[in-house]
């Protein structure tokens, strides 16, 4: 008696689960059609046909800045898993995870709209990166790899403010312990404050609501963690790079 009314239970748990599983992957299903509505700007009811203007060109703010954007997310992520492999240092090695693991996530949204909208992932006709940000002058401060190289100007592999050179991740590549720690944070530091910039001119420019809130996210996430790496630079007797 006992062992059937045990099978009964287990059943039910299983049953439970399914539901559960259910439950999640329409969830998920839901939350998927929603952000590709809302990338589209077909989530108003204005219908397909308005939904179709709302497609962003080829030159536009929102694709320069998903292209822009998903380069100088890729060098983060880069750098992030060079030191992880350069350092033990745990506060070091978990901020490097949580940099890689946001911005490989948002990367991939941002090529994801780009298919979505149908427009390719590189710059048309030779266009210089940044180039959807002209006139709002947020290409002509924040942080400089290779020793202030202008953006897209592709010296030593600096195609954008922040960005570091290729010299310069082979360097942090030779580093360890200590070293390698300080100097990550410096060029995470300009690569940060090259991305708040182009995040923010986003927010500004671009005309697809979940992709001015992604960038309002970045502004967000990525100012939070400059204080942070300038408390751990000062924990190592450091500063970011003037």
């Amino acid at each position: 008696m006992e062992a059937s009314h045990a099978l009964v239970e287990r059943r039910k748990t299983r049953r439970v689960r399914r539901a559960a599983g259910a439950a999640v992957a329409l969830a998920l299903l839901f939350a998927g059609a929603a952000t590709v509505a809302s990338a589209r700007g077909d989530g108003d009811g204005a219908g397909a046909e308005g939904a179709a203007v709302r497609v962003p060109g080829v030159s536009s703010a929102d694709a320069g800045f998903a292209r822009d954007m998903a380069v100088h997310h890729q060098q983060a992520v880069e750098m992030s898993f060079i030191v992880r492999d350069r350092t033990d240092d745990q506060d070091v090695r978990r901020l490097a995870y949580d940099i890689a693991n946001t911005q490989a996530n948002q990367r991939g949204m941002l090529l994801g709209w780009l298919d979505l909208w149908e427009l390719p992932k590189v710059a048309p006709g030779g266009e210089q990166p940044m180039a959807w940000m002209a006139g709002t002058g947020g290409h002509e401060h924040g942080g400089h790899g290779s020793g202030g190289a202008e953006a897209g100007s592709g010296a030593d592999g600096v195609l954008m403010p922040g960005m570091a050179s290729r010299s310069e991740l082979a360097r942090l590549d030779r580093l360890d312990g200590e070293e390698a720690e300080v100097f990550f944070l410096q060029l995470m530091t300009d690569h940060h404050k090259g991305g708040v910039d182009m995040a923010e001119a986003c927010a500004s420019l671009c005309a697809v609501p979940a992709e001015q809130r992604l960038a309002r996210g970045m502004v967000a996430g990525q100012q939070s963690e400059l204080g942070l790496m300038r408390d751990m630079l000062a924990e190592r007797d450091a500063e970011p790079r003037p």
